[in-house]
């Protein structure tokens, strides 16, 4: 069964901005997480209810909500800068 995708406001906005070669590795990695949204290289974020998966030098943190069915991205951004709260 599919989950839904969907990417908050702000990592939108950080998304858009992406270099065409970023934003093409983060579409496959995003698009990914409606088939399998707990990939073997996802990682539980400690002490949060949140999700974190690599794509080159970037991160894409999310959210999982099994009874709807909903893969919410919260944050993307480079692996420097994205766990900076």
């Amino acid at each position: 069964m599919a989950y839904k995708i969907e990417i908050a406001i702000a990592a939108k906005r950080v998304f858009d901005k992406l270099h065409k070669d970023a934003i093409k590795r983060l579409s496959e990695t995003i698009d990914g997480l409606a088939e399998l949204p707990r990939p073997a290289q996802a990682l539980k974020m400690t002490g949060k209810d949140l999700y974190r998966v690599r794509s080159g030098d970037y991160r894409v943190i999310y959210q999982i909500q099994d009874k709807a069915l909903l893969v919410l991205v919260v944050k993307i951004g480079h692996r420097r800068e994205v766990y900076r709260d």
